[in-house]
């Protein structure tokens, strides 16, 4: 039995599958499904879990190389939500794109995880390193 680290059995297959280059959607409750992806939706009710819980936890196994956002995430959060996440993510980069063309990179990731998010355009897509 797993003691430490990520529990969830679903999460953890899913990451053992990301290689180089690969990417993850981390996506917050009204992000849309795509019914083709391997979705593990581990909402449970408003803002439990956040991106950033899921974020902190891969962290802890996993090499993050680019991290792709919408542009709306800055436009529609305070300032100090945007400084706690660069904080989070550092040393990987944070690209910014219109939401519609990041919702465009989504097929191509390997699996996404649905939270119970509801910060605006919480959602992101990491690239494995």
């Amino acid at each position: 039995m797993l003691k430490s680290g990520i529990l969830n059995p679903q999460i953890n297959s899913l990451l053992s599958r990301i290689r180089h280059t690969n990417t993850l959607v981390l996506a917050d409750r009204g992000f849309p499904f795509f019914p083709h992806l391997e979705t593990i939706d581990i909402s449970l009710i408003d803002d439990i879990p956040r991106v950033q819980d899921v974020l902190r936890a891969i962290q802890q196994n996993w090499i993050i190389g680019s991290i792709w956002m919408a542009d709306e995430f800055r436009a529609h959060n305070p300032p100090e939500a945007l400084t706690s996440l660069t904080t989070l993510t550092h040393p990987a980069p944070i690209l910014f794109e219109p939401h519609a063309t990041l919702k465009l990179r989504v097929p191509s990731a390997i699996g996404l995880i649905r939270t119970g998010d509801t910060t605006q355009y919480a959602n992101m897509i990491l690239e494995s390193a």
